[in-house]
């Protein structure tokens, strides 16, 4: 058996994996081909990666040049505890409001805590200034190093 086969991770795993509040690595093409990136947090809805950025950023503007992007979440210390899905995929922008402020309450409790009133509040100004970006996957790979038990 292949050592990939043997550290690819399944559906559910993956899925499992991506509930975790990970950092997601975002790369994205910048005018001149060169790689622009840089670390989001990031939530699955409706099972698709989804994370939300300023209007302006740069990665917003490379997205709607070119909407391709890598994206790859990643866990573990040392070579024998790696993990990971890295996503080929398009990106579908959207700064329609309500979609916006969706992403932003579901990233909130996965990186700050308890989604309240006050929270809530916060989410919606700092929406006003973002864009919201789900991953439509083309290839997805996984790890998961702990499967070759400590034998490389």
């Amino acid at each position: 058996m292949k050592r990939r086969d043997q550290i690819s991770m399944s559906e559910g795993e993956i899925a499992s994996f991506l509930k975790e509040p990970n950092t997601l690595q975002v790369a994205t093409l910048n005018p001149d081909g060169t790689p622009h990136l840089v670390a989001m947090y990031y939530a699955v809805i409706d099972g698709r990666v989804a994370f939300w950025t300023y209007g302006k950023s740069q990665k917003v503007k490379n997205l709607e040049r070119d909407p391709r992007l890598t994206v790859m979440a990643e866990a573990g210390e040392g070579y024998s505890e790696l993990r990971g899905v890295q996503i080929n995929g398009v990106a579908e922008l959207s700064s329609d409001p309500a979609t916006v402020v969706s992403v932003g309450e579901a990233l909130y409790p996965r990186y700050f805590g308890e989604l309240n009133d006050a929270a809530r509040q916060g989410v919606a100004a700092s929406g006003r200034k973002r864009v919201a970006v789900f991953v439509n996957p083309t290839k997805v790979v996984s790890w998961d190093h702990r499967k070759l038990g400590g034998t490389y």
